[in-house]
């Protein structure tokens, strides 16, 4: 068996399947493109899906890949398991060959088996090794896999070694309904000292531990298609063959890694040791490959580098939510190990170095996942300090196994610390209740994101010829062929006028959404182009290269009649004008604010533009003035927009230094946008303006943020910024009549006005509250003499409206000392209907009664809650109406309370 590093097995895989004839893809990105139905690419076959549904066609029937996967989230969550077990990563690469109606089952159990056993490649032992097959599902018509034995028979494996499985282990789909399909698993015997009970010798099938798969080979054989009963409304499932079986394979690199380095554990590989040696420098602990706090902290930097790499941000939903836990989980091992101070964020550089050569795009990003690193670190830091606070809260009333989960899931506390927390503060630990709250939060995540539920394409668009695209060089085409008419998702021969239906022709000049842009409207004519024969609404491509115009018809059509295609050309312009200055815009702000400005999301349309960015903080007036100057100059100066076509990809990122755009999935030739000699340079699709110049003006209207790390810009170009510059100059006008400016802009005028009057009104507000601090100050007297004794305690009951908590509480002080010993409680009416309610306890009864019982039970009369300390506590409520009964069943509160 060869001895091979990780780079070598990855780059040997690939070069085995280039000799086959398969073009090699590099990676996609972990944030699946133009996939709402995952929440991260989990499978090396993700970036290929639409091919086999159908909705995608490209120059190449066979691929091969080394793909970056997570599995952290959703269906598919390894998260918990990580670092406890051999086999289990949340970031893994997943080694692929792909058949897209070409070779099929034969020669994808050839290939594999070559690689594996041949001398020239992998030379496993064959007889270490053991493959598994379809064993039929009689039940649904679905037949064992004859094929897939007699294969393995063929290329030498006994009959012996060839097992057979059911649905659950052998057979594939890709959700309810779409391509399916039996599949064959191959297996590598580690040997005894692997044996879950070492020293114990089981067969094949019998321990997880010893037998490990080490490559799945899918055969793509059938269409899952739903038939539902008219009668009982029943679902039952159809399976048809597929006219182009397929292939997909999948071999974890990690795996095959500690098999042909002779590791039991991933883990031992060189995959992962440089980064548990670095782990352990920077924790401050010895270097042990066996320790899982260490292991936990490798395998999440992976994860965390490749995820903000590929544009992830920690936020609290979705995929950001997910990056948090596993960064906050990294974090709380480098703690169980004693670092208290930020380090993870020093494991990014770990990982660019021990996998650039695969993964050059991490040399560029590094230092940008280290700043994201560094400040999650520090924020976490803040968060685990409230959160001990919390702990300490909830343990003094009601502590229970939600309420753990809560704390575990938002502040990042670890189980074992909230036990043993509890039991030093003698409350038993819930921990049934944490596991059904851990259970509920793990069943919203996969409801949440519900993979493989993508529906194919409807067969009236899979199988047209692509559409050939005459937009960017004019609006208007003549003699089209109408290929295809599409009315409720279903092909029809013909559609008549007043029909809403999709239309595919042979060549159009509509732009279809794509990119953040969206399409073109316009209208179809008759070829003399005397007669309308539909308005076009908007254009989409639901097949890559098929492009279906939305039509309300005016006339009769019928596939294979000829139209005049005449796209909006106001519209056009307009929106070519906002998607050419999102480019100048990219540029200026990675000049101002840093390299490290990605874009993270765009929208373009006829009035505005919208992008979407990586940064940590919000741009500054003087930094937006600044890119706004810049791109405005470069318009200016009315520089070409030059495009160039048909660029392979690799030459374009290379050579040409082109900026490939976040969620964008781009084939092996590109189209390349470069903008004032070299000001900007992208991949695009979109439709662009010839010159700088005709932009007008961009004016910037927006900065916001979207989520923790992506700020948004908006702005507007052309025709719209000349309005905004109308609207801008209407209201310095009402401005200088309010303040008038004198030797100052009209702004800073209305400014020093408006803070004129803040201070006034501030000046009014202080003096209102004395007033009414005074007031209630003057009861005081009145509510002692009112006091009532309650089986020996003094309590003392008052209502204060408009008081803020602050001067409630200076109300409870002043009573309670003037009391002496006893209990007061005070109710006050808030702004917006709400209640506040205030208790304090003297210092000598808080044994026999504490505060935040009292308030606990009052609140409950406004329809409210709260607690805090024995002496004094504060609770809210929303019943404004109940005040006068709460007060007055105060005294019965205290004497249950007494006992």
């Amino acid at each position: 068996m060869k001895t091979l590093t990780g780079n070598q097995i990855r780059a040997e895989f690939l070069r085995f399947f280039e000799t086959k004839g398969h073009r090699p893809v590099h990676s996609s990105s972990l944030v699946p493109a133009n996939d709402p139905t995952l929440l991260f690419t989990n499978a090396g076959m993700n970036q290929f899906k639409d091919l086999f549904l159908g909705a995608e066609k490209r120059d190449y029937l066979r691929a091969t890949t080394s793909q970056k996967c997570v599995r952290a989230g959703g269906k598919h969550n390894d998260l918990e398991n990580v670092g406890f077990t051999r086999r289990h990563h949340t970031f893994f690469e997943m080694l692929g060959n792909f058949s897209f109606g070409d070779y099929f089952k034969r020669e994808a159990i050839a290939y594999a088996w070559e690689l594996i056993t041949s001398p020239e490649w992998f030379n496993i032992p064959k007889d270490r090794l053991y493959v598994t097959i379809f064993e039929g599902d009689p039940a649904n018509n679905v037949p064992r896999d004859d094929e897939a034995e007699k294969f393995w028979i063929e290329v030498g494996v006994p009959k012996d070694r060839i097992h057979q499985y059911g649905l659950k282990d052998n057979f594939w789909q890709m959700g309810e309904t779409g391509p399916c399909g039996p599949c064959s698993e191959i297996f590598y015997d580690m040997g005894l000292e692997a044996a879950t009970e070492p020293g114990v010798d089981k067969p094949f099938g019998q321990d997880d531990a010893r037998y490990v798969e080490i490559w799945n080979l899918v055969f793509m054989q059938f269409d899952r298609s739903a038939v539902v009963d008219e009668k009982t409304k029943a679902t039952t499932y159809k399976l048809t063959p597929l006219p182009k079986p397929s292939i997909d394979t999948g071999m974890g690199l990690e795996r095959i890694a500690a098999v042909l380095q002779g590791k039991l554990s991933n883990f031992e590989t060189d995959l992962f040791t440089p980064l548990i040696v670095r782990a352990a420098e920077l924790t401050g602990v010895n270097n042990d490959l066996q320790n899982a706090s260490l292991r936990i902290i490798a395998d999440h930097a992976r994860a965390a580098t490749f995820l903000i790499s590929d544009g992830v941000l920690p936020s609290n939903e979705g995929r950001g939510y997910v990056l948090r836990k596993i960064l906050r989980r990294g974090i709380r091992h480098g703690r169980l190990l004693g670092q208290e101070q930020p380090f993870l964020n020093q494991m990014v550089f770990a990982v660019r170095d021990l996998m650039q050569g695969a993964y050059p795009e991490l040399i560029d990003s590094a230092d940008r996942v280290s700043k994201v690193v560094l400040a999650e670190e520090k924020q976490f830091d803040r968060v685990l300090k409230i959160g001990l606070n919390r702990l300490n809260e909830e343990l003094k009333s009601g502590f229970n196994g939600e309420k753990a989960f809560h704390l575990y899931e938002t502040f990042g506390l670890p189980l074992d610390f909230m036990v043993d927390a509890a039991r030093d503060a003698g409350v038993a630990f819930d921990e049934a209740g944490f596991e059904a709250a851990k259970e509920a939060e793990q069943a919203r995540a996969r409801a949440s994101w519900k993979g493989g539920s993508q529906k194919t394409a409807s067969p009236a668009f899979r199988d047209l010829a692509k559409t050939e695209f005459l937009g960017y060089r004019q609006l208007d085409a003549h003699d089209c062929k109408v290929l295809a008419i599409v009315k409720d998702g279903v092909g029809t021969p013909a559609a008549k006028a007043g029909d809403e239906v999709e239309v595919v022709l042979d060549h159009t000049t509509f732009y279809a959404d794509s990119g953040g842009q969206v399409g073109d409207t316009g209208r179809f004519t008759s070829t003399d182009g005397n007669t309308v024969v539909a308005d076009i609404s908007g254009c989409v491509a639901p097949v890559q290269g098929v492009r279906a115009h939305k039509a309300v018809l005016k006339q009769p059509l019928a596939v294979g009649d000829r139209v005049n295609t005449l796209v909006d050309a106001t519209r056009r312009n307009a929106t070519r004008r906002n998607h050419t200055g999102t480019h100048l815009l990219h540029a200026a702000l990675r000049q101002v604010l840093g390299t490290h400005v990605k874009q993270a999301g765009s929208a373009v349309d006829p009035t505005r533009l919208r992008f979407d960015f990586s940064h940590f903080a919000q741009v500054a007036p003087e930094e937006l003035e600044e890119i706004e100057s810049i791109v405005n100059h470069e318009v200016l100066v009315n520089t070409a927009v030059d495009t160039i076509e048909d660029v392979p990809i690799d030459v374009a990122v290379n050579e040409y230094h082109a900026m490939a755009l976040f969620g964008e999935k781009y084939g092996d030739k590109v189209r390349v946008i470069k903008l004032a000699d070299g000001f900007s340079t992208e991949l695009c699709g979109g439709t662009h303006t010839s010159a700088t110049g005709e932009i007008g003006l961009i004016k910037i209207i927006g900065e916001s943020s979207v989520s923790s790390g992506v700020r948004r810009i908006e702005a507007i170009t052309g025709l719209g910024a000349l309005d905004e510059f109308r609207r801008d100059y209407e209201l310095a006008q009402v401005a200088a009549q309010v303040a008038p400016a004198g030797d100052v802009t009209p702004a800073a005028a209305l400014n020093l006005k408006l803070q004129a009057h803040e201070e006034e009104i501030k000046k009014l507000r202080r003096e209102l509250d004395e007033m009414r601090m005074k007031s209630a100050s003057g009861t005081l007297d009145e509510a002692l003499a009112k006091a009532v004794d309650v089986k020996g305690v003094k309590l003392v009951t008052l209502r204060a409206d408009g008081l803020d908590r602050g001067q409630l509480r200076t109300l409870v002080d002043n009573l309670r000392q003037k009391l002496g010993e006893g209990v007061v409680v005070l109710a006050s009416a808030q702004p917006e209907g709400k209640v506040a309610i205030i208790a304090g306890v003297t210092a000598g009864l808080t044994k026999k009664i504490q505060a935040g019982k009292i308030v606990g039970a009052v609140a409950k009369f406004v329809g409210g809650a709260g607690g805090g300390k024995p002496d004094i506590a504060e609770a809210g409520g929303k019943d404004q109406a109940q005040i006068d009964a709460a007060l007055r069943a105060t005294p019965n509160t205290i004497a249950e309370l007494l006992g």
